[in-house]
């Protein structure tokens, strides 16, 4: 059986938030930018199903494939992090500074990759800016004023649905990254953040990485949108909506949900015994 229980997948997140927060920032520079790169892939070839055959729940079925290959090669995607980095830091097993570290600079090797990926892309359906008839300019520049300027006609409340719309989006990501360590197969991996997934972005929810592929390719390719109206829109209302999504509804609750006395003693122990048998270590390398 490869199935990882609950209470041994709680020690599992509490560990990666902590494998995290301890990366260096070239570590998180690339693993962000490679991340963010694949992630907008992703996207571009969802759009690409939904248009081709204009079922919006075929995209969202093949979108799952960039998440997959982001889990399973060990990338950094900051929107995972939200949830596992709060609960080391509860466990004390990384500190605050290093959680915000992790999510700056994580954040702007999302924003290098999607960026770099914006630009090959542009190039690549306008036949290097010869030719705009290509079906996905206009579906991205669409796209990305909806995500900003749809937001904007409404007010407070189209501030209010964007940040609904983030958390809901998150915790259905943080809970891909979370079933990914519910087994131990790839196989199984695969499936279980597979569903998740596809949920998000089957209903549109906000995603902050895929955004920051979005709004400025369509921004790129003529979309009548300013910097003000992305980052103030969109961008930051999106990330603060998926930290409290991922935080709150998959690291919190799941680990008040499954926090035990026992597991807490065993963990300690296990802890007490590392400690003991380093020492015994440095006493026999001193007696040497």
């Amino acid at each position: 059986m490869d199935y990882v229980k609950p209470t041994e997948l709680l020690d599992t997140m509490i560990e990666a938030g902590g494998g995290k927060a301890a990366l260096s920032v070239k570590q998180m520079l690339v693993r962000g930018f490679l991340a963010g790169a694949i992630l907008a892939c992703a996207t571009t070839l969802a759009f690409t199903a939904t248009s081709q055959t204009s079922i919006g729940l075929t995209g969202a079925v093949i979108f799952p494939v960039g998440f997959v290959m982001i889990v399973l090669l060990g990338l950094e995607l900051v929107t995972g992090s939200f949830a596992l980095i709060p609960l080391a830091v509860i466990e004390r097993r990384a500190s605050l500074g290093g959680m915000l570290a992790n999510y700056f600079w994580v954040i702007a090797g999302h924003l290098l990759g999607c960026a770099v990926y914006a630009v090959l892309y542009g190039l690549t359906i306008t036949k290097m800016g010869t030719d705009m008839s290509h079906p996905l300019v206009q579906m991205l520049i669409q796209i990305s004023e909806t995500k900003t300027l749809g937001y904007k006609t409404m007010g407070a409340s189209g501030m209010g649905l964007v940040v609904i719309k983030a958390i809901l989006c998150n915790w259905m990501v943080t809970l891909g990254v979370v079933m990914a360590m519910t087994s131990k197969s790839t196989a199984g991996k695969i499936v279980a953040m597979w569903l998740p997934i596809l949920t998000f972005f089957a209903q549109g929810f906000e995603h902050a990485v895929v955004n920051m592929f979005v709004i400025p390719a369509g921004m790129m390719l003529g979309a009548d949108i300013t910097m003000g109206d992305w980052w103030l829109w969109n961008q930051l209302p999106v990330l603060v909506g998926n930290f409290i999504g991922g935080m709150l509804f998959t690291g919190v609750l799941f680990y008040l949900s499954h926090k035990t006395k026992t597991a807490t003693i065993a963990r300690s122990s296990q802890e007490g015994r590392k400690t003991e048998s380093l020492q015994s270590l440095q006493a026999v390398e001193k007696s040497l």
